[in-house]
């Protein structure tokens, strides 16, 4: 069953993580703490406890048809997204994987601040999952919010390994009738291409002169302040649905309702302004914490960001549109309420009026009290200077002038308080994730909380957090292919 929306009425009645399939693997312990690719890790939780959520994802080779255009491709259980995996926070979950793809991969939990071991960046806290092998997290999910997870394997990314996960709040504050996910996605996987051959052609022209480059030409928006990505997608998806043949939000809510919406970002090199025709949206959640609402016509997303949304609906059809910034290319879905009986669709494939209207800015996020860190005195917080370096005509992406590998790590005490001071020295956007910890973007009092964040060329952001998840932790660029060339570093834990 492919749970693309579900009210929380009806989530009591599946009874939340029932609807996965049940199924749990037997490994082994893993000696020093770090997973191996048949076990799982030993420095989680006590193994005689029974987990609230057990499922079973398998990685494997699929078909999917884009508006009758079917591409070989990978994705979790046969979809594309994958089913969402839905827990409370305070859950203790376990996952089995099994790689039935003929590469190594693994999973990472994106934005959860949980074990490092259960991190899932191969060479760093775990081994690799190899093919025809399984491997089995285990972990509290400890905050409520939108998360999701993917491989965090060379460009596996840029595929079908993708799948929402919902961690509800018990105490949820914020009423909503009916709920859908979507997950946004830029695609060329199986297309006459695939993410490899794209990520050597950059590699190639990395390479050029500017007269070998001819009358190439990169996307650019002025929202991103510049260059807008590396590689022109032929589709772009709405959970699995490219605009052709587009996702129709179901169950239908009655007029007047109130929608919540969890908007991911699994895209490898786009960013998404992303709008609803005919309403506003009241913005409650970034990157799973809570926020003072905030009302925008329109958000830009970029890749790895998450944002929850409410919209009252008016009574028709209406359209979902999600531009690919730069790229002049959409997705699109429609939420239809249930008075509405038309076969006439909305139009797709064009920018709305709402895109031209009031977006989110950063500076409009403030969190709420309970999210909000309770940061000391600046002098007790320690400030780590960081640059993000390369560029297009060698695409040498790096931190600090440095490729992955070469990295010098971020060494950090337990317990102490740290601001990772980024400025980002190159021409080109990225979005920079931390996992494990979910930072605060200002010193103020209710400065938002991101564990994703968007940098215009030129632009400097302090990410405040308190060094209380020990392990080895990446801070990395999310646009796939900048990682795969190497902006990447280790935040590590020296007590």
């Amino acid at each position: 069953m492919n749970l693309e929306s579900i009210s929380r009425r009806d989530f009591v009645v599946f009874g939340g993580a029932a609807s996965l399939a049940l199924i749990a693997g037997c490994t082994s312990d893993s000696p020093g703490g770090a997973g191996s690719a048949d076990g799982s890790a030993s420095d989680t939780v006590d193994p005689s406890l029974r987990a609230d959520v057990v499922a079973t994802y398998r990685a494997e080779p699929l078909e999917l048809d884009l508006a009758g255009r079917i591409v070989r491709t990978a994705g979790y259980s046969a979809m594309v997204p994958g089913d969402a995996l839905r827990a409370t926070a305070g859950d203790l979950v376990e996952v089995t994987v099994v790689n039935a793809l003929d590469e190594a991969t693994s999973i990472h939990w994106h934005g959860l601040a949980i074990f490092n071991s259960m991190d899932g960046v191969p060479g760093l806290t775990q081994g690799d999952i190899e093919p025809d092998a399984s491997f089995t997290y285990r972990f509290v999910v400890p905050d409520a919010g939108t998360y999701w997870f993917h491989p965090h394997h060379g460009l596996q990314l840029d595929r079908g390994l993708m799948a929402p996960l919902i961690v509800e709040d018990p105490a949820e504050p914020l009423a909503a009738d009916v709920e859908y996910t979507l997950t946004l996605d830029d695609w060329l996987d199986g297309t006459g291409t695939t993410p490899d051959a794209e990520f050597a052609a950059l590699r190639h022209m990395g390479g050029m002169s500017m007269d070998d480059m001819g009358a190439m030409t990169m996307a650019s928006s002025p929202l991103l302040g510049g260059d807008a990505g590396d590689v022109q997608y032929p589709y772009h998806l709405i959970n699995g649905h490219p605009i052709d043949d587009p996702l129709t939000l179901l169950p239908a809510p009655r007029a007047g309702q109130r929608v919540r919406l969890r908007i991911i970002n699994a895209g490898a090199d786009t960013a998404y302004r992303f709008a609803i025709g005919g309403h506003r949206m009241t913005v409650t959640h970034t990157d799973g914490f809570p926020i003072e609402p905030v009302v925008a016509d329109a958000i830009l997303i970029g890749m790895g960001e998450r944002y929850d949304v409410t919209i009252d609906i008016q009574s028709g059809a209406w359209p979902i549109v999600a531009l690919a910034e730069g790229k002049d290319l959409t997705a699109g879905a429609i939420i239809r309420t249930a008075d509405v009986i038309t076969s006439a669709l909305p139009e797709l494939g064009r920018p709305l009026a709402e895109h031209s209207g009031v977006w989110l800015r950063y500076s409009d996020l403030r969190a709420t009290e309970a999210a909000s860190l309770e940061l000391p005195a600046s002098s007790e917080i320690r400030e780590v200077p960081l640059r993000l370096t390369g560029g297009m005509m060698r695409y040498d992406w790096g931190i600090d002038g440095r490729s992955y590998g070469e990295h010098e790590p971020i060494e950090v005490a337990q317990g102490e308080w740290i601001r990772l001071a980024i400025r980002n020295d190159s021409k080109m956007w990225h979005p920079v994730h931390l996992h494990g910890h979910t930072p605060q973007l200002s010193s103020q009092r209710f400065g938002v909380r991101k564990d994703t964040v968007n940098m215009l060329p030129g632009q400097s952001v302090d990410l405040i957090f308190q060094a209380d998840n020990p392990g080895s932790w990446m801070l990395h660029c999310h646009n796939a292919y900048h990682l795969e060339s190497g902006m990447a570093t280790v935040v590590t834990y020296t007590a």
